[in-house]
């Protein structure tokens, strides 16, 4: 039966497939692509340009979406501080949220260093940020079924 509470699940499953997906292909098909057929200006031009619209839609849809629908689950689920201490759902949510919590920052300093000319670090951040998000969506699915 569709309900809003299946609406709100879709639609959070839904804003983290889109932001790991673009994640997947910025690193695994864009850049790549990029490398090979740009030079460095054109490639830097394209790369800060996807980089930007991706912030963008992150600050602006992704992060209120994820948030909000999150929130929402977790109180549909009943879930308190203390149930996220809790074996079983609280500290698996618990390590999922931290983990969430790593992604956003690692994003936020691969833009920053992107921006501010340290490629290294920012190249660090990107895939710190991509691993993590592979390991939010784990622990996501390793979340005990209600």
């Amino acid at each position: 039966m569709l309900t809003i509470w299946t609406v709100v699940r879709f639609l959070h499953v839904l804003g983290a497939a889109l932001w790991v997906g673009g994640q997947l292909t910025v690193s695994l098909v864009v850049l790549p692509l990029a490398r090979r057929s740009l030079d460095d200006e054109r490639r830097a031009t394209l790369l800060t340009a996807v980089g930007r619209r991706f912030g963008i839609l992150t600050a602006a849809f992704f992060l209120p979406l994820q948030i909000g629908t999150g929130v929402a689950l977790a109180w549909r689920k009943g879930v308190t501080w203390e149930s996220l201490l809790l074996p079983g759902y609280g500290q698996i949510l618990t390590a999922k949220l931290v983990l969430f919590a790593l992604v956003m920052v690692a994003a936020a300093l691969h833009g920053e260093a992107s921006s501010r000319g340290y490629p290294v670090f920012a190249r660090v951040m990107a895939i710190t940020s991509v691993v993590a998000s592979v390991g939010v969506i784990a622990l996501a699915a390793a979340l005990p079924a209600t």
